[in-house]
């Protein structure tokens, strides 16, 4: 997923949008290298090196990847939206703010 995550990021770039990760690798520092060798440069969050750990538990986690896409209120519109639909969704709710963005790149199935 991160070669959308990051291409999303760019397109989006200098718009009112934020991607957020939340990670549960259990070894920390070999996750500090995974985000540096996949140039993640939003914000990730290490989930206490389990998936069971506090965040998971208080949004809800139960399966990974789960994606959750809020809308500028902060309320979950979309749910596990993937590519080309998660693009649609975050595209739809920058509509709603009055905010055009650029289009999508195609994304091959």
């Amino acid at each position: 997923m991160y070669p959308h995550e990051r291409s999303l990021v760019k397109r989006l770039e200098g718009l009112p949008f934020a991607l957020i990760g939340v990670n549960s690798d259990r070894d920390k520092n070999a996750l500090k290298k995974v985000l540096e060798k996949e140039n993640i440069t939003w914000r990730s969050f290490w989930n206490g090196g389990s998936t069971d750990g506090p965040i998971s538990r208080a949004w809800n986690v139960s399966g990974w990847p789960t994606i959750y896409v809020l809308d500028a209120k902060g309320v979950i519109r979309y749910k596990n939206v993937r590519e080309a639909a998660m693009d649609k969704a975050v595209d739809e709710l920058l509509a709603e703010m009055g905010v055009k963005a650029p289009p999508a790149e195609k994304h091959e199935k």
